[in-house]
Parts: C-alpha cells; sequence; structure tokens
C-alpha cells in the first residue's frame, strides 16, 4: 500500500487539486461580517475617529481594581486559565444567591450564543427572535442549520413579547431569544412582563434572554436573586458593558443546573484567559464603581436626550449605555446622517432593520465626547437634509 505522503505526491503529479469539505450547511451560507469593526473603518478611511460613539462600549473604563489586577496576572500569563472559572463563578454564586453549578463561564455573551446555538439548535430547528434586534444569534442559528422565524418589533419600538409568543406556538420552536434591555432600541421590558412571557412558552422551548446591559437598567437591583431552577430559562451576561470589559471577552450564563453541566459537553474549556478572569473576579469585587458608572452612564443618557430634541429628534427610552435616536424620516435619510458624521470623525451606529432604522445609535461617553457630538450633528443633519433633497 503506498504511504500518504506518495499517494499525495502522485495527485500532485497527475494535476488533481483537493481542498477542504465543507459541509453542506456551510456551504450554502454567505460570507457576512455582521458588524464592520471601527479599527477596520478606521483603516479604509486612513486616519483615526475624533469620538467612538458607535459600539456600545463603556467609554469610562473599568474599574480600577480590575486594571491592577488584570496587571498583576499579565506576569502568569505563561499558564491556562482556569477551564471552570471556579473563583469567578464561586463570586458570581454569592453575587447572585445561586450555587456554582448555575452559572457557566465564557468569551462574552457571543460565545456563550455560539454554544446555545450548538447545544439546542439542530438542522430544521425553530428559533423565534426580533428582525433587527443583536443579531449575532442568527449566524450561529444559520450555521447549525436552524430555521429563523422573526417578528417585528412593535409599535412602541419594544419587542413585542405576545409576537414572539405566538410565533413561537405557530411553528414549535425550541428557542425564543429576547433581548432585555434591547440592542439596538434601548428599550426594555420590566421583570414581570418577562416572566409572564416564560409562564406562556409552549412545551419544550427555552427562553434565552440576553441581558448584557442588565446593569444599566432603570430597575436593575445589585442584591435581586436570579431563580435558576426553571428549565425553560437561560440568562445570558457579560463584563463587557457596565463592568468595561469588553476587550476580555468574558461573559456568563445562569440557569439550571441541568443546562450548565449539558455546556460543558461542547463548550472551550481553555477560551477565557486568566488576565480575563483575574479581571471580571476584581470588577465584580467593585460595586461601587459600578454604581458610579451607572450615575454617569444616566447623565450621559441624560445629555444625548437633551441634544437629540435640541435638533427635532426624537431619543427612544434607553435602559443601556447608549441613545436611539430617531431621525424622523426614513432608512435612507437616517444613513446618509451616518456617513456625514463620519466625515466629521464621528463613530456612531444604526439599527440595520426597518423601522428601527429610521434612527441612529449614539452610545454614552464623557461631557468632552459629547460635546464634540453634539457640535457636529447640526452639519451632519444639515448636509444629509440636502441630499435627501435631491
Amino acid at each position: 500500500m503506498r504511504s500518504r505522503v506518495s499517494l499525495l505526491t502522485h495527485g500532485a503529479r497527475r494535476g488533481i487539486i483537493t481542498g477542504p469539505r465543507f459541509t453542506s450547511i456551510v456551504q450554502g451560507l454567505p460570507s457576512i461580517v455582521p458588524f464592520v469593526a471601527p479599527e477596520e473603518i478606521e483603516r479604509s478611511r486612513g486616519r483615526k475617529f475624533a469620538v467612538r460613539l458607535g459600539a456600545n462600549e463603556l467609554t469610562f473604563g473599568p474599574s480600577p481594581r480590575a486594571i491592577e489586577a488584570m496587571a498583576a496576572a499579565a506576569a502568569d500569563v505563561w499558564m491556562y486559565g482556569d477551564p471552570k472559572s471556579q473563583q469567578l463563578r464561586a463570586a458570581l454564586a454569592v453575587h447572585h444567591g445561586v450555587a456554582t453549578s448555575n452559572i457557566v463561564v465564557g468569551e462574552g455573551v457571543d460565545g456563550l450564543l455560539a454554544y446555545t446555538a450548538h447545544l439546542l439548535v439542530g438542522p430544521g430547528d425553530a428559533l423565534v427572535t426580533t428582525h433587527g434586534t443583536y443579531p449575532t444569534l442568527n449566524y450561529f442559528v444559520a450555521g447549525r442549520g436552524g430555521s429563523l422565524h422573526t417578528v417585528p418589533y412593535g409599535s412602541d419600538d419594544r419587542q413585542d413579547l405576545d409576537a414572539l409568543l405566538a410565533k413561537a406556538w405557530e411553528v414549535d420552536a425550541k428557542v425564543v431569544y429576547v433581548v432585555n434591555p434591547d440592542n439596538p432600541s434601548g428599550t426594555w421590558h420590566p421583570a414581570e412582563r418577562i416572566e409572564a412571557m416564560i409562564e406562556s412558552l409552549p412545551p419544550g422551548c427555552v427562553a434565552l434572554i440576553d441581558e448584557a446591559y442588565h446593569e444599566l437598567g432603570s430597575d436593575f437591583d445589585a442584591n435581586a436573586r436570579v431563580a435558576v431552577d426553571d428549565l425553560r430559562v437561560l440568562r445570558l451576561r457579560t463584563f463587557s458593558k457596565g463592568y468595561g470589559l469588553a476587550g476580555c471577552r468574558i461573559g456568563y450564563a445562569l440557569g439550571s443546573s441541568e443546562i450548565m453541566s449539558a455546556f460543558d459537553k461542547i463548550r472551550n474549556h481553555f477560551g477565557v484567559s486568566r488576565i480575563s478572569q483575574a479581571g471580571a473576579l476584581a470588577a465584580l469585587s467593585d460595586q461601587q464603581y459600578l454604581q458610579q458608572v451607572r450615575t454617569r452612564v444616566c447623565e450621559a443618557r441624560s445629555e444625548l436626550e437633551a441634544i437629540a430634541r435640541a435638533h427635532n429628534m426624537t431619543p427612544l427610552p434607553s435602559a443601556t449605555n447608549f441613545v436611539t435616536m430617531d431621525c424622523g424620516r426614513d432608512g435612507l435619510f437616517a444613513r446618509l446622517v451616518l456617513a456625514e458624521l463620519l466625515e466629521l470623525d464621528i463613530f456612531a451606529r444604526m439599527p440595520g432593520a426597518a423601522p428601527l432604522d429610521r434612527c441612529i445609535r449614539v452610545s454614552c461617553s464623557s461631557a468632552s465626547d459629547l460635546a464634540i457630538f453634539q457640535q457636529a450633528l447640526p452639519r451632519a443633519l444639515d448636509k444629509a437634509q440636502a441630499r435627501w433633497e435631491k
């Protein structure tokens, strides 16, 4: 029998070129990047932004304790991170009043969404979501061969929980995905509305509640306990937003021990670095700093709302670290506004789907950053208006 090397050589000599045999699902997918990074935009423009207000990052930065902890952990970065994130999980368990078996740590909400799709979605399985809400899960569902079903936002620019439920019953959904508070609208539903939705789920359906902005919400309670004994619910949270550790890529899931143990079957056990674990642990311990952040975010939201109203734009209600501003026209006009802001070195973003594509979305930031935005906005609106009328 010929050796593998000789067979490969023989094939090459005959002009046979082989490549990877992608799965049929992957072969049928478009190659799309859901979000173009600000760094990529800067490279294409050949210059830096004056202010970075488009990625929903906490521009105020993380707790000084977290920075110190990560700097100290750097000396031990030659070691892998604890695959169980035991110290962090133990601290989170105390924080939430649950057991460590009710928590899984992963590579931010996006990483946990990928794992959840792996756990719950197979070829043909139905998932229900809102058209235009945070889209990353959609790509993971497509990658698993799942069937994505969407409903529109409600007339109040909130996710329509009744419509989501109706669609879930109609298609026998395995998962209903709710982002609360929502991205990109900033709107939210109170806890009792979410709980009522959970009680009305069809059999065998899981409510996947993405709570990335939980710490910044108007009804946030640092001492609130999370019920984790319900097999119908999986909650995702992150250190990227309120805790300011977006670059660390670390978040966690809260749920029943039965669901959490299933993650161990498929997750990347060494996906979260020692530095990220140290930073998250220190950030969690500094709740006083989190309260300071909440105050600063609230002040910045109020300032952004005032700026919007001063220019005849309508700010949507927000429980996040951004304000979504209704430009009062259509998606074309909002895109023109965004393009003009970009020309003025302002990085902002906008919802990608109607009806929210009539808006632009601006992150909370320092007074100096918002002053730059405030100065640029009327120029951008005027230029966009002139182009829109042509």
